[in-house]
């Protein structure tokens, strides 16, 4: 195995800054102490030991709990119970992902390694659940090797090649291989063994997947830049968004070739992660998942499983002066404090923003294809993408920094979710999707956006969202004194300097149980699941206290909260000293939900 290589620390965290981290669907709220320094560390292709352990295989979903169900079902083995159980279990993801666009990076370690069937096949099943891939795939390695056989040395300035008629050969046969070999790969249907025996036998010598490529990529040359003539390396113009879609609504996967067309007809050789994030940004990716030749961890060797794109942003910011990737990504969205933005594809009129709704802020750059962001003026004038590469990323002497960087831009794009995931690990895209607490890494611009846990000063906040329910009997009445007892177990979510949702979670130690209340969002803000995301981190906060249950008292909102995996119970099941001093007259409905344990292997701190 190839020794892992060492890098300096990165901290990601001020020492007495209270911030929140969350891990996937967790949180972490800072006390004044030192944090852990994180660092980036590459690791070989060969898998690690860690990577082959069974992490979160007891992880389990409410949505679906075989213990708790009412209805007993027999089974013929403990194997089909087991499959059952997990087929049933993965039903909330399926719903979830169906229909929606994943552009993946495939790494060129990844793509010249024996890795490549494992994550091809892993697409093509998912192509077949209803998600919609485009695929760009890494050639830089293959370039290289092409260019060593033949007696030449690469050459690269910053983040870019410079493309002499050798390398823009070499590119051109080492594309075109790699297209080929992908379809190939994606051609096989099932095993006919598995299903001969459910009669149909029609689609038996079907291609496995149809798969489309083309010239989708308008490029123009870099040209000299500081006295440095790149040759035909190519920077992306614009992405063929309407050619693509087609594609897809033809149940298509498309290979989007690093491969760009210029107006006169040369073809140049492009940055494969500004190609990539310059698709998500158009095409209006629901995530972006790279595939990579490594895991990201900190400096104990665990690995990182959430990054808020806050902290993201901050981590990079912090190693600028170190990396010149860092310092083109502070340069390219400026220095300003972060805000999150939009993007549309080059029809587009109007802003989207997270949640359906749009921001107030007074500056949201807009992303739109073929001009960048703001119409290709001011911030990030004509950045279409993020381009990563170069010696510093051959080296990895700043670890995966670069593909958090192409993350973070991508997120500040408009894309929610970026993933970066271990593509030695088997099975890796499965898990990631299908997990309750993934596999990789994920950079996410809106879980949990500015949740935190409630000040004093937040009181009438929380007082203008409770008041309507209170009056309209929802919620019960508390004076303004018993809001400011409790004020330490109330949890807010803030937008732009607002209060827009609340809840509440009274913990009851003693029965290792705690009481979930006051869950309420501003009107303006309903339908855009911030309730789920405060009820999510309530579970998650009384999961690292230590508690194994919660419970409720409704009068109107037990639907939602069924959903939700909460069961209806007898008072007798309701602590003690809560039952002393329940209002009878109420009539209040009691529903438990069992809490499961959290095995993101974060360590969290907290106030309790």
């Amino acid at each position: 195995m190839a020794a892992t290589g060492s890098t300096a620390p990165v901290r990601l965290f001020s020492p007495a800054r209270a911030k929140l981290f969350s891990s996937r669907h967790a949180f972490l709220i800072d006390v004044d102490r030192s944090k852990p320094e994180l660092k980036f560390r590459t690791q070989s292709l060969k898998p690690e030991p860690w990577s082959n352990t069974k992490r979160g295989d007891s992880v389990k979903l409410n949505m679906i709990n075989e213990e708790d169900s009412r209805v007993d079902e027999t089974y013929n083995s403990v194997e089909d119970k087991q499959f059952v159980r997990w087929f049933r279990e993965a039903w909330p993801y399926l719903w979830a992902h169906r229909g929606s666009t994943f552009v993946v990076i495939i790494s060129g370690e990844i793509v010249a390694s024996p890795f490549l069937d494992a994550v091809l096949k892993d697409i093509a099943f998912l192509h077949h659940l209803g998600i919609r891939f485009v695929i760009v795939p890494g050639t830089h390695v293959q370039i290289d090797k092409l260019l060593a056989g033949r007696g030449h040395e690469p050459k690269y300035v910053g983040r870019y090649r410079i493309t002499d008629s050798e390398s823009l050969a070499a590119a051109m046969e080492a594309a075109g291989g790699i297209r080929l070999l992908i379809e190939a790969k994606l051609s096989p249907g099932p095993s006919i063994c598995n299903i001969r025996r459910h009669g149909d036998s029609s689609r038996l010598h079907d291609v496995g997947v149809s798969v489309a490529s083309g010239n989708f990529l308008a490029a123009k040359r870099k040209g000299v830049v500081e006295g440095v003539d790149y040759g035909a390396t190519g920077e992306v113009k614009k992405v063929d968004v309407d050619r693509m879609r087609e594609r897809l609504d033809g149940d298509c996967i498309v290979i989007l070739s690093n491969l760009g067309y210029s107006s006169s007809g040369e073809v140049l050789n492009c940055n494969t992660y500004e190609v990539a994030t310059a698709c998500a940004l158009a095409i209006g990716a629901d995530k972006l998942i790279c595939i990579i030749d490594g895991p990201i961890l900190d400096e104990n060797g665990r690995h990182i499983n959430f990054l808020p794109l806050e902290e993201a942003d901050m981590l990079i910011r912090q190693r600028a002066k170190q990396s010149e990737t860092a310092a083109k990504y502070v340069k390219a969205v400026g220095e300003r404090d972060l805000t999150c933005f939009g993007h549309n594809d080059s029809t587009a009129a109007a802003p989207s923003s997270q949640n359906g709704k749009a921001f107030s802020s007074t500056h949201s750059p807009i992303f739109q294809n073929g001009l960048g962001f703001d119409n290709g003026n001011g911030l990030w004038s004509g950045e279409q993408g993020f381009a990563i590469g170069g010696q510093e990323r051959l080296s990895r002497q700043n670890g995966y920094l670069s593909e958090l960087a192409a993350a973070a831009f991508v997120c500040r794009g408009g894309v929610q979710r970026v993933h970066l995931l271990n593509g030695t690990i088997g099975g890796v895209l499965l898990l990631e999707l299908f997990k309750r607490d993934g596999m990789g890494t994920m950079v996410a611009s809106d879980l949990y956006e500015g949740t935190r846990m409630a000040k004093v000063t937040d009181l009438a906040g929380i007082k203008q969202i409770i008041q309507p329910l209170e009056e309209s009997g929802t919620l019960v009445r508390r004076s303004d004194e018993e809001l400011l007892r409790a004020i330490d177990s109330f949890i807010v979510m803030e937008r732009e300097g607002q209060i827009i949702a609340c809840a509440a979670l009274f913990p009851f130690f003693k029965d290792k149980c705690g009481e979930v209340a006051c869950i309420a969002v501003s009107p303006e803000c309903r339908g855009q699941g911030q309730g789920d995301k405060m009820l999510d981190y309530v579970e998650k906060k009384a999961s690292f206290l230590g508690l194994d249950m919660l419970f409720l008292l409704t009068t109107r909102t037990a639907d939602w909260f069924v959903r939700r995996g909460f069961r209806e119970c007898s008072i007798e099941m309701i602590p003690e000293k809560r039952r002393e001093k329940i209002n009878p007259s109420r009539k209040s409905k009691y529903y438990m939900k069992k809490l499961l344990p959290d095995r993101s292997g974060i360590t969290f701190l907290s106030y309790f």
